[in-house]
């Protein structure tokens, strides 16, 4: 939510290819919670522009940062990134990274979307800080939580949710439990709105 993955520099391109600035997206977890982990999006903005990063815009109040970086390194962006929020706001929290091009890509794979009947408001996706090992995925029974269903390829979890989100047990807690990961969701209009406000 693969065609152009990548974790770390990016393989077959030259150093100076990697000089040009990509677009990339940061989505926080746990920011702006029920009174926990509070942020205000322009100290987040500041604390990204403080890092070097530019082209920097924040989305919505749920910890969604667009910004362009010359650094190919995906793990050393969000190490710098957490590093920061922690030596600015206090408090450590996960930060997954993913270039604009990642996340179109995401979007266009969605295979809920190839459903007759699906309705968009129940779609979301949880992203994964790394893929999750396979012997976990494995011991998931899918069966066991309809009409709720997911699927996962690779560092993504396509959910659909008929009853919606706060009903289903699908939550960021469920997964990390399950597959040992980091996660963090977004609901499927935020992914279409960061898609679309980091397109080239």
């Amino acid at each position: 939510m693969f065609v152009f993955r990548h974790v770390g520099s990016i393989p077959g391109v030259s150093r100076s290819l990697q000089s040009i600035k990509m677009k990339y997206i940061a989505i926080l977890r746990g920011v702006n919670v029920s009174g926990k982990n509070m942020i205000k999006m322009p100290a987040l903005v500041k604390a990204f522009e403080d890092i070097g990063f530019e082209s920097v815009a924040a989305y919505l109040q749920s910890g969604n940062v667009l910004f362009s970086s010359e650094n190919g390194n995906v793990a050393d962006l969000q190490k710098r990134i957490t590093e920061k929020i922690a030596l600015d706001f206090g408090f450590d929290i996960p930060v997954i990274v993913f270039s604009s091009q990642y996340l179109r890509q995401v979007r266009k794979d969605n295979p809920f979307l190839k459903k007759a009947d699906f309705d968009s408001t129940m779609l979301h996706v949880t992203f994964l800080a790394q893929a999750p090992d396979k012997t976990n995925l494995e011991k998931l029974d899918t069966a066991k939580y309809l009409p709720d269903e997911f699927v996962v390829d690779e560092k993504v979890i396509y959910l659909n949710c008929p009853g919606g989100y706060g009903t289903t047990k699908f939550n960021n807690n469920f997964f990390e439990n399950k597959l040992k990961v980091t996660a963090t969701t977004r609901n499927w209009n935020t992914v279409n709105k960061l898609a679309e406000l980091s397109g080239e």
